[in-house]
């Protein structure tokens, strides 16, 4: 009888548990959670704080400046503008980030990794020699 009340109880406290710890985000099938530094009408998601989706503008989801050329005068002569959820807030949970590089004449980009991730060039003026070294032996 002891057993079964104290199963009972644990099932219980169980119950009581699970139903107090959120399943999911709020709105699962909200399209976009922006970022916002203001904690009035904000949810966590990720660790977080996003804006209501009703308070989202086009500023959330723009940069301006990929128009303009960087300064290429340095040792390497290029210059990379890094744009992610820190420049356009509406990137928030995509997974996106971009990176727009100006390159002078004979300039080049360090050498870099990045795991799992898609890479797509554009180029806009000129011509762009590009590498892919990889870990797979397969492809090799």
């Amino acid at each position: 009888m002891k057993k079964g009340v104290s199963f009972l109880v644990t099932l219980a406290l169980m119950a009581l548990a699970s139903s107090l710890s959120p399943t999911s985000y709020p709105s699962p099938l909200q399209d976009t959670y922006v970022t916002s530094s203001e904690p009035k009408n904000v949810v966590s998601v990720y660790g977080e704080l996003c804006k209501n989706q009703n308070l989202t503008v086009a500023k959330d989801l723009f940069y301006l400046g990929l128009d303009k050329p960087r300064k290429t005068s340095n040792l390497v002569g290029s210059a990379v503008t890094l744009i992610n959820v820190a420049q356009i807030a509406g990137l928030n949970t995509f997974g996106i980030s971009l990176i727009h590089i100006d390159y002078a004449p004979y300039g080049w980009n360090p050498p870099y990794t990045h795991s799992r991730a898609t890479e797509i060039l554009i180029v806009l003026e000129g011509i762009l020699l590009v590498s892919f070294v990889t870990s797979n032996s397969k492809t090799a």
